[in-house]
């Protein structure tokens, strides 16, 4: 069974319409949409022209997808190798304590996620209505009703409903990072990568590219001696290629690569280069960059300057994110920081990777502990589970579990639901200790070397 023509018309019309944000010319190339006829050929023949476009003239960036053209637009003074020396004892209790932050962060940001999703503004009216200003535990039912809406997992993301870890796609894809890092070590492939969601992630429980990528990995699995072109997957009825999945499941590269940010960046680049394209690429390589600097760097606003040395300087995303990164350091404190991010960048909404980014800089910048940075990053609204997700991940691996409160952890009852049909662990505290031998797995793989 195949698509209907109309959904395959409009995949197509979002598809320019993200070449358009990259600089491609697209002059007249709707019109030529309305004019396809109902034929699955003139259907690929159209997007096939769509993935030859050429750059408009003047378009000032330079964006690359393929790894060595990446490191060609990379910062040429970023350090390579290891950048400071952590005892592995040390990152693997870093490294755990950022993973059960980010779970804490993501339950904490679930129940908000609804369209239209809340800006911090919004969030702020309705904790105080119900008294909860700042946010300092899980969210209330009572605070959902005042925002006026609601994620339908509050059911059991609720305070006081809350008896595991609700399933979720951000933590799966940290888990997934782990397991990729289990068998096969640094080198893993894209066809490890697709062998390992077929077998694991229900297609409902992924989104956008994420989604077109599992049900092309599907299709093929018909025909398995068939050879795959991945480039042709990800350049061909692929929208939403600059969207915020590949960096959420960047996470596991950073845990695993303490004061290694050239190695963390690499690993992303291979899990995001399976489903995205250039923005959709830098995020997952600054984000994994960032983990890994922040277990060896004390330098708060440093982390993120080191790790825009790792995606390329011409790019929109160093861009935006070098200039959210002089805003913070300008702001007088954290509503201040966001209303300058927000002002600046709010037509970059949820997934859209930009302002989100900015909102995990004035996090770290102004956050006390790791709780406390993770609700300040929920309370910032936008995809509040995802990005509080990876701000947990930063957090952790910055402050250590000293910092850290366990009351955050009580509520699970040391119990994690997933949706991955072949992994059966269901203790979140064995999941956290695997995550923290990430450390030891790919030191080990770098000695043999």
């Amino acid at each position: 069974m195949l698509p209907a023509f109309g959904v395959l018309k409009e995949t197509l019309k979002s598809v320019i319409y993200n070449k358009e944000e990259q600089g491609y010319k697209t002059d007249e190339l709707y019109d030529e949409l309305k004019a396809l006829p109902d034929s699955f050929d003139a259907i690929y023949d159209f997007a096939l022209k769509l993935s030859r476009l050429e750059i408009r003239g003047d378009w000032p960036y330079v964006e690359p997808s393929k790894f060595d053209d990446i490191l060609k637009e990379c910062a040429t003074d970023r350090p390579l190798g290891l950048i400071k020396e952590i005892p592995l004892e040390e990152s693997s209790r870093r490294v755990e304590t950022a993973f059960l932050s980010s779970v804490c962060a993501c339950i904490l940001g679930k129940p908000f996620e609804e369209f239209p999703l809340p800006t911090l503004y919004e969030i702020k009216e309705a904790l105080i209505k119900t008294n909860e200003w700042p946010l300092k535990d899980y969210v209330t039912e009572e605070t959902l009703s005042a925002l006026g809406r609601r994620n339908s997992s509050w059911i059991e993301t609720t305070r006081g409903r809350i008896a595991h870890v609700a399933s979720d796609d951000d933590i799966t894809y940290s888990i997934c990072g782990m397991l990729l890092l289990e068998k096969y070590g640094i080198n893993f492939t894209k066809d490890n990568i697709r062998q390992l969601w077929i077998e694991n992630l229900p297609i409902y429980t992924v989104w956008g590219p994420e989604r077109n990528i599992l049900l092309k990995a599907g299709i093929a699995s018909l025909v398995p001696d068939e050879p795959i072109d991945y480039d042709e997957w990800t350049n061909i009825l692929n929208p939403g290629e600059e969207l915020c999945g590949a960096l959420i499941r960047a996470d596991a590269y950073g845990y695993a690569c303490p004061g290694r940010p050239d190695l963390a960046s690499k690993l992303a680049w291979q899990d995001a280069s399976f489903t995205h394209k250039k923005t959709g690429i830098y995020g997952a390589m600054f984000i994994a960059a960032v983990i890994s600097i922040a277990q060896v760097i004390d330098d708060r606003m440093g982390i993120f300057e080191m790790a825009l040395k790792f995606i390329p300087q011409r790019s929109r995303f160093h861009e935006i994110v070098q200039d959210s990164l002089d805003e913070v350091r300008q702001a007088k404190d954290f509503e201040d920081g966001y209303s300058r991010i927000h002002e600046k960048y709010k037509e970059y909404g949820a997934c859209r990777v930009y302002q989100e980014t900015g909102t995990l800089i004035n996090t770290l910048k102004f956050a006390e502990n790791i709780p406390d940075g993770f609700c300040k990053q929920v309370m910032q609204g936008n995809d509040t589970d995802s990005f509080g997700a990876t701000s947990g991940s930063i957090l952790g691996a910055y402050f250590g579990p000293d910092y850290f409160d366990e009351k955050w952890l009580k509520p699970f009852n040391d119990d994690i639901y997933t949706t991955m049909s072949s992994f059966k662990e269901r203790k979140l505290s064995n999941v956290a200790k695997r995550m923290s031998k990430l450390p030891y797995i790919v030191s080990e793989e770098l000695e043999k070397k």
